[in-house]
């Protein structure tokens, strides 16, 4: 009988999981639209008094997203104060929605990866994940690995789409 032989593993093929890399924290927004006056502007002096008085401990460890659901004028001094609130406790401040989070946050990972483990290698972007990856981290990963590598491939290592292959 023949000997089994798993030709992926055999095959010097790197996956890369960005599910791995996925930054930890939970992820909470902060919609300043409530702070408006009558829905439509913000009052310094009422917005003032809201960051003084408000519990931003709450926020400790957290990745947050500051963000107005309305279409309002919202000055930048506005998401500058809760920035400047936040700073000594929440661990990521966007402004944006939770999905404008999630690719800064991705974004962040991806540049402070050390790609010099995938110097001419041949790496596989694992294109299945349980989380929730955004399509720019992909987009991202390829421009990060691309000066490196000597090929990117998309998919599962059984079954992959090339992406880029040095000439």
């Amino acid at each position: 009988m023949d000997e089994i032989v798993n030709k992926v593993a055999a095959s010097g093929l790197i996956t890369v999981d960005l599910e791995e890399l996925y930054p930890v924290g939970e992820r909470v927004s902060i919609d300043i639209a409530d702070q408006l006056w009558q829905g439509l502007a913000l009052r310094e002096k009422d917005f003032r008094t809201w960051i003084q008085s408000n519990d931003w401990s709450i926020y400790q460890g957290k990745h947050v997203a500051v963000f107005c659901s309305v279409d309002a004028i919202i000055p930048a001094w506005a998401y500058m104060l809760v920035a400047s609130a936040l700073s000594d406790y929440a661990t990521t401040i966007v402004h944006g929605n939770l999905a404008e989070m999630e690719q800064v946050l991705f974004r962040n990972m991806i540049d402070s990866l050390d790609v010099s483990e995938y110097r001419d290698k041949r790496c596989v972007v694992k294109g299945c994940s349980n989380l929730p990856v955004p399509q720019s981290a992909y987009t991202h990963l390829v421009v990060k690995l691309r000066p490196v590598v000597r090929s990117i491939m998309f998919g599962e290592p059984c079954s992959t789409v090339p992406v880029y292959k040095r000439g």
